[in-house]
């Protein structure tokens, strides 16, 4: 491959690579949000033993379960990326 088009593409693995990177600490952030309301939601499903409370539980469960699965993608996404910069990197060669 040429230099010029290793070079743009390892631009373009790097943008892309800080892209995900921010996303993965907003992700974070958003975890622990979900993760504290699902176990608010557990402890009052436990307390009112009521089919509401059991239904709301359930439902954080899932919203934190669904970023934890969105959290996963991009995780393998920057480690894909990363295997990709690797490789790119190593056919630039020497300067």
């Amino acid at each position: 491959m040429r230099r010029s088009t290793v070079e743009r593409r390892l631009r373009d693995n790097s943008r892309r690579l800080q892209r995900l990177r921010e996303e993965l600490g907003i992700t974070a952030e958003q975890m622990a949000q979900l993760v504290e309301e699902a176990e608010d939601a557990r402890i009052r499903a436990m307390v009112s033993e009521t089919a509401l409370a059991q239904r709301e539980h359930h439902d954080a469960e899932r919203h934190a379960a669904a970023l934890a699965r969105h959290r996963a993608e991009v995780e393998a996404e920057i480690e894909r990326l990363e295997r990709d910069q690797d490789r790119l990197l190593d056919e630039l060669g020497p300067a």
